[in-house]
């Protein structure tokens, strides 16, 4: 049995089709359109300050595993 996803099932999220996917894009961007640049900005500077923080923990991490500071 495969369980490969396939296009229907990509389509099926939340039992909204193509169309109306396209259509509640479109809104969205016309709600959004002029602040969307700036939205997105900030999301990318939260997933790179997140992506640090999580590298620091993992550091410290392995550095208390390695016994203390070196």
């Amino acid at each position: 049995m495969c369980e490969c996803v396939t296009m229907n099932n990509l389509y099926a999220f939340m039992g909204l089709g193509p169309m109306e996917l396209l259509i509640v894009a479109a809104i969205v961007l016309l709600l959004f359109g002029s602040r969307l640049p700036s939205v997105m900005r900030n999301l990318g500077r939260g997933i790179v300050e997140f992506k640090k923080g999580t590298r620091e923990i993992e550091d410290d991490i392995d550095q208390a595993g390695r016994g203390g500071d070196e």
